[in-house]
């Protein structure tokens, strides 16, 4: 089967794409596709990641293992669309260079018959230029700063606290 696949960035404006790769492709294969679509030298760490129907994040898969001794993390290379994509789980989130954060959508359309003569994944459309820096993230801690960058009361209320100045 071939899935049809919008990619959306995470960002204001309307940037995505449209890919069709087959269901039994790796996610390491969709990552190259993605980069590729997007204009990436695909030399930067990224992970996929499971997620409900509002987005919330679940569990990573990543490209590489970059624990010491092995962990039970998921790898890309160990991982087929279908294994993590379905018309019941239809979305997951992609991220491409851990220090850029480049964030995207990533939403199942459709699932369709493979077509003789037709190589994948392709391209399918594109909607919209990637800017030269990721849109800029706002985190929810981010709102709860005060408005002039003053700390002072977070300051005070150390002083409530028993620490040993000379902790060091």
């Amino acid at each position: 089967m071939i899935y049809k696949i919008r990619i959306i960035l995470d960002a204001e404006e309307d940037i995505f794409r449209d890919i069709e790769i087959e269901d039994q492709n790796t996610l390491e294969d969709f990552h190259n596709a993605i980069t590729q679509a997007f204009g990436f030298e695909g030399s930067e760490m990224a992970s996929f990641y499971t997620c409900d129907e509002e987005w919330n994040q679940d569990e990573e898969i990543a490209l590489f293992d970059m624990s010491e001794n092995g962990s039970d993390i998921r790898l890309m290379n160990e991982t087929t669309l279908d294994d993590v994509m379905t018309e019941n789980n239809p979305k997951l989130i992609y991220v491409y260079d851990f220090f850029s954060m480049w964030t995207f959508f990533v939403e199942l359309a459709d699932i369709v018959e493979k077509e003789d003569g037709r190589i994948y994944p392709n391209v399918l459309f594109t909607f919209g230029e990637l800017p030269d820096a990721p849109p800029e993230k706002k985190f929810e801690a981010d709102s709860n700063e005060e408005e002039d960058g003053n700390y002072d009361d977070l300051l005070d209320s150390y002083d409530d606290m028993d620490f040993d100045e000379n902790w060091n």
